[in-house]
């Protein structure tokens, strides 16, 4: 599939510089420092207590699974990890964090200078240098009432634990940004670490984009781009403002520094608020949890039970499968389709497994919105139904009937043949006499074939399906017709 072109081949003279903080939130059973369940609550704040609502006096526990899981996400993503890390306050006033500090990482994070490999579009690989990744506890979440002025607040989410990633200014277009956050995702996805739902809040990510010549070494001022949560429209927000940008930089106009928003109906970004100088958080170690000590047996401990990594898998479906960096690369992208993909392949490693499944399995499942998991042709479903096609009980047309049959209301493929009457006609004596009469009724066409209209070659093919119900073997007909009218 052709990737969308670059705005910036309209500005030939000019450079992106992106970089990006992803918020990563940890599928551990109970919050970072208390016991409160860490699971999406429909009603606000049921899942809070006094540690994760900052109450006077408290004292938080460190979740030890969050530093499992952090050590998980440095060694996936070639970091080095801090042998004593330590947590620090970073001090803001604002209702979703109602002590009045967020416990997080800023002096010495768990992990640095790792990185995350891209797939560009000439097939060459680009390493995306992280800057570090953090460990922070999330603050709750307002609600603003349009009309009233007023906030609410909802505190479960208050104490989620979070990876904070962040990337050195590596990424130069829309497209790498889109194609690293893909690769982070599911690279968390595959540790079993993050669910990687954008809409849900569990993987966020925060653009920061700036503009400028070509051959200058200043970084532009930036701008960040803030609560996007879909891949397309992080591209689409990015393509805006790098256009506005230069735009402003080649009227002799400064880029102001702020935080933007993204307004799809508009296909615009809008200023959420300004950021004009750094603000001043007073950060300093918190006082009430020690340091985090990881020793290399905790280390080999924990790389002993890492599973294959979305780029690994991608090697392998290339090397061992077969496949196409295109077909690999839709694949792995995201977990639940590696997963269905494999169980099915295991089952019948044939290449129509790999072309039902990117075609008509994801084209399915994508235009109906449906879970890979709540789709009714499980990939033993889609290997009957391959098999009945290979082994000539059904022609395409047949598996597609079964396919659409099974998809809309389950069944058994098998069942689905015998009901719907879509056994494939086989029989060359049956076949034979279809041909010869069809070929006896049509001596125009059959002159004008012979006399170098090969396309007609179709027509007699058409009308060969047309008598036997679309159930005729193609092969089978093709071979019967070749052999009557090339004599």
């Amino acid at each position: 599939m052709a990737q969308k072109k670059s705005i910036l081949t309209a500005y030939p003279d000019y450079e992106v510089v992106i970089g990006i903080e992803v918020h990563v939130q940890l599928t551990t059973k109970s919050k970072i420092f208390c016991s409160c369940k860490n699971t999406p609550e429909a009603e606000p704040n049921s899942n809070i207590c006094q540690i994760c609502t900052g109450q006077p006096g408290v004292l938080p526990v460190l979740n030890e699974q969050v530093i499992a899981y952090a050590v998980q996400a440095a060694l996936a993503t070639n970091s080095a990890i801090t042998p004593l890390s330590f947590f620090d306050r970073k001090h803001y006033f604002y209702p979703d964090l109602p002590k009045g500090y967020q416990i997080t990482q800023q002096y010495l994070p768990i992990c640095e200078h790792g990185h995350v490999p891209i797939r560009l579009e000439d097939g060459s690989t680009k390493n995306i240098r992280l800057r570090r990744i953090h460990i922070e506890e999330d603050a709750g979440k307002n609600t603003h009432v349009k009309g009233s002025g007023e906030s609410l607040v909802d505190l479960n989410r208050a104490g989620t634990p979070l990876l904070e990633v962040v990337t050195e200014p590596d990424i130069r277009s829309a497209d790498q940004a889109r194609a690293y956050l893909k690769m982070l995702r599911a690279i968390v996805q595959y540790l079993g670490i993050c669910t990687g739902n954008m809409q849900e809040g569990a993987f966020r990510a925060d653009t920061n984009i700036s503009v400028r010549k070509k051959g200058t070494s200043e970084l532009g001022t930036k701008c960040e781009l803030k609560n996007i949560n879909s891949f397309k429209y992080i591209a689409d927000a990015i393509e805006h403002e790098i256009e506005r940008q230069i735009l402003l930089v080649a009227s002799g106009k400064q880029v102001k520094q702020e935080t933007r928003l993204w307004d799809n109906k508009q296909k615009i970004t809008i200023p959420m608020r300004s950021k004009e100088e750094a603000a001043d958080y007073r950060y300093f170690r918190d006082p009430d949890l020690p340091g985090i000590q990881i020793t290399n047996d905790y280390i080999a401990t924990i790389k002993n039970r890492m599973p294959e990594l979305p780029y690994e898998k991608f090697d392998r479906y290339i090397s061992s499968f077969g496949l196409s960096a295109y077909e690999a690369d839709i694949i792995v992208e995201d977990l639940e389709r590696a997963k269905y993909f494999e169980k099915a392949y295991a089952l019948r490693p044939s290449k129509n497994i790999v072309n039902w499944f990117l075609r008509d399995v994801l084209g399915y499942t994508n235009e109906h919105n449906i879970f890979l998991k709540d789709f009714l042709i499980t990939p033993e479903k889609l290997v009957s139904i391959i098999t009945l096609l290979e082994n000539g009980t059904v022609n395409n047309s047949g598996a597609r009937i079964i396919f659409d049959t099974i998809a809309q209301n389950g069944g058994n493929p098998v069942t689905v043949v015998q009901e719907k009457g879509l056994q494939q006609v086989d029989s060359s004596d049956q076949l034979e006499e279809i041909a010869e009469r069809i070929v006896k009724a049509n001596p125009d066409v059959v002159a004008n074939y012979k006399a170098g209209k090969d396309k007609l070659f179709g027509f007699f093919v058409g009308q060969m399906m047309k008598e036997t119900g679309g159930k005729g073997n193609p092969h089978t007909i093709q071979t019967i017709l070749k052999k009557l009218l090339d004599s």
